[in-house]
């Protein structure tokens, strides 16, 4: 395993945003969707984030119904300074069907969200606030015109999107600047370099890649999501991973092996510094945000950052997105891929 004892290099998030670690650290799978937690790994994992650099901490007022930012919340307060708080919203669980989601970016609903976040995160400012999904109901103009009122109010200092074309980022930045665009990204998942990304380099926002590991997947931790995962495990219901599609991706991984085995590193770093090097490649800021739960983790994914791939590397990891058996999620039309 590829191992560092400095902290990670920061970047500045969009053309008007804060400087943060080049890696965040995804939160929601310390209290939601990947099976049973050990709070005090998890809250060790914070703490030693912390001292690597990490400073942007991810997390949601859907991550299990409010618990998420709850559970981060004592961390954020004795850290305020030092951290970039991230949370969401937009999206709910249908309390009659917890596999169904809700989207709202009515500006009522969006009203209720900030009060109750900012009450389980016992802060007074979120520092980075995104709309989790969009409401095909309400332009984005008009979401993001309500989420600038937040700014204006001191609710929250700077605005995210989440999951948007190209052209949905382009009309809402002309409305107020976006400094974060957060969307799946990974050498597994590579449809946002369609319009998304272009559009972000181009305004100068900066991508922050969820899952870049492919909810683990690329790390080789698991193959087939209903034998190996447990039964309250979200990936269960993924495409990728069940059915006959978790063996064919499974042996997609190889060039992975290969890769880490020339850099004396593990395939999770590998998949990690193909994100980050999109960065130099397309001339933006990108800062992916790994989740993990154990401490031992997030210092392997800080140490991805000083890795440099070769160009030979990349060439093998090219063609991997294409040959993926199916799709993102099993409903697409939530995702920006849906919409383009």
């Amino acid at each position: 395993m590829h191992s560092m004892n400095t902290p990670v290099a920061t970047v500045p998030l969009g053309t008007d945003g804060p400087r943060v670690g080049v890696q965040g650290l995804g939160c929601m799978g310390m209290s939601f969707a990947y099976g049973p937690t050990d709070a005090d790994a998890a809250r060790a994992t914070l703490d030693r984030a912390l001292e690597l650099g990490i400073t942007l901490y991810d997390t949601a007022d859907m991550y299990g119904d409010g618990e998420n930012e709850k559970f981060i919340a004592p961390f954020i307060r004795a850290n305020r300074d030092a951290v970039t708080l991230a949370s969401k919203f937009s999206l709910s669980t249908d309390p009659e069907d917890p596999q169904k989601r809700v989207i709202r970016n009515d500006r009522p609903y969006l009203r209720s969200c900030i009060e109750g976040s900012l009450r389980r995160l016992g802060v007074e400012t979120i520092d980075l606030y995104y709309m989790h999904r969009r409401d095909l109901r309400v332009p984005i103009e008009d979401t993001v015109g309500f989420m600038a009122e937040l700014v204006q109010e001191g609710k929250v200092r700077h605005l995210g999107l989440s999951e948007v074309t190209g052209a949905e980022l382009r009309a809402a930045h002309a409305v107020h600047p976006i400094a974060a665009v957060q969307s799946e990204w990974s050498v597994f998942s590579r449809d946002v370099e369609r319009t998304a990304v272009p559009a972000a380099q181009e305004l100068g926002v900066a991508f922050v890649p969820y899952s870049p590991l492919g909810r683990g997947f690329l790390t080789g931790s698991f193959v087939n999501a209903e034998e190996d995962l447990t039964a309250d495990d979200f990936r269960r219901t993924m495409p990728r991973f069940t059915g006959g599609n978790g063996a064919k991706n499974a042996e997609l991984l190889a060039p992975l092996r290969q890769i880490a085995e020339a850099h004396g590193a593990t395939p999770a770093q590998i998949a990690l510094a193909w994100v980050h090097g999109q960065a130099a490649l397309r001339g933006m800021t990108v800062v992916p945000i790994p989740g993990t739960r154990k401490p031992s983790r997030v210092e392997e994914n800080a140490a991805a950052t000083v890795i440099e791939l070769t160009e030979a590397e990349r060439a093998l990891l090219e063609p991997l997105a294409g040959q993926v058996a199916g799709p993102r999620y099993a409903d697409v039309s939530f995702t920006s891929a849906g919409r383009e």
